[in-house]
């Protein structure tokens, strides 16, 4: 990574490009640039036949300027710095502050490109790129311009692995407050990078690590438990209890659901009792000589109004036997 600085002092990661992808993307430039020439030589053959040899001669050189020297110039200048070579390879030319390149930037690059790569064979360009930190030829030097990479592979970072289940809540009575902030974040760095370090350096480091950590917890690294383990199981108690401590006292009261009598409620009072539903008292069915009665037009015998108490008269009608 190379950093650029821009006019407003901020500070750019970028990634310049390297050789290999240079040179490919100046193939296919140069590969592109031919195919138009020699289309645009055959038409000016053709279109020129009747005219004299200095003229075609002049003909020849201005189309060889025209489009193997003003041509790129053209298109970086109106692509910003994207010719189809770099394009196919992900590169882009920007200046030396990080912002897109302007005419100038490209009609410097195209003229001293003229030189070293089409009268040298791209040997002066390779020695330059070689010699220069950041991959430079001698016309970004002149130009002021930086080559970089554009499509940069996508790696995981950020994510800590969880340690395992037999180690949850172990650490549950860890002393964390002596643990400065730097060390934490040099375990979680460590983390996230351990599977890309070499095995011994990562056992190393996490030896390490995990040691400075116990002299500040004041609790030694647990016998059978591997550096790398003990330091994610300690850094995932560290999130529990900042999460217990953001999110645990603040938690959303929901609706109040069905409680049993008796029980308590989330917020921990005691619910009310529920109401007692009504009893329903059903007609007593007539007994056979009671409805033979009916049937016969007899009538039946009224109730007496001494009934068994608590009972409510019946609100019904006994159907027919």
């Amino acid at each position: 990574m190379s950093e650029l600085v821009t006019g407003e002092a901020v500070a750019l990661e970028l990634r310049p490009a390297r050789l290999p992808s240079r040179a490919l993307a100046v193939l296919l430039d140069l590969v592109a640039a031919m195919a138009v020439y020699v289309a645009v030589t055959i038409a000016l053959v053709v279109s020129t036949a009747s005219l004299d040899e200095a003229a075609q001669t002049a003909l020849s050189i201005a189309t060889f300027v025209l489009v193997l020297v003003g041509g790129p110039i053209a298109v970086e200048t109106l692509s910003h710095g994207r010719s189809l070579g770099k394009m196919a390879c992900g590169l882009r030319v920007v200046r030396d502050d990080g912002g897109p390149i302007r005419f100038r930037h490209a009609l410097v690059r195209g003229l001293i490109g003229v030189i070293e790569i089409l009268m040298t064979f791209g040997i002066v360009a390779c020695i330059a790129s070689f010699v220069s930190a950041r991959g430079r030829r001698l016309g970004d030097v002149f130009a002021g311009t930086l080559v970089v990479r554009e499509r940069i592979p996508v790696t995981r970072t950020g994510f800590v692995p969880p340690p395992p289940p037999w180690l949850a809540g172990r650490f549950s009575e860890l002393d964390l407050s002596a643990v400065p902030d730097g060390l934490w974040l040099a375990v979680r760095q460590y983390l996230t990078r351990m599977q890309q370090l070499d095995p011994q350096v990562g056992w190393s480091m996490a030896e390490r690590l995990a040691s400075d950590l116990s002299e500040r917890t004041g609790a030694p690294v647990p016998q059978g438990v591997p550096p790398a383990v003990y330091l994610a199981a300690v850094v995932q108690e560290r999130q529990g209890r900042e999460a217990r401590r953001a999110f645990g006292s603040d938690a959303a009261q929901g609706a109040p659901s069905a409680v049993a009598p008796g029980t308590h409620g989330p917020a921990g009072t005691a619910a009310a009792p529920a109401t007692p539903r009504p009893a329903v008292h059903r007609q007593p069915q007539p007994s056979p000589q009671e409805a033979a009665s009916e049937s016969s037009g007899g009538e039946r015998p009224a109730e007496s109004p001494g009934g068994s108490a608590g009972e409510r008269p019946g609100i019904g009608f006994a159907p027919p036997a």
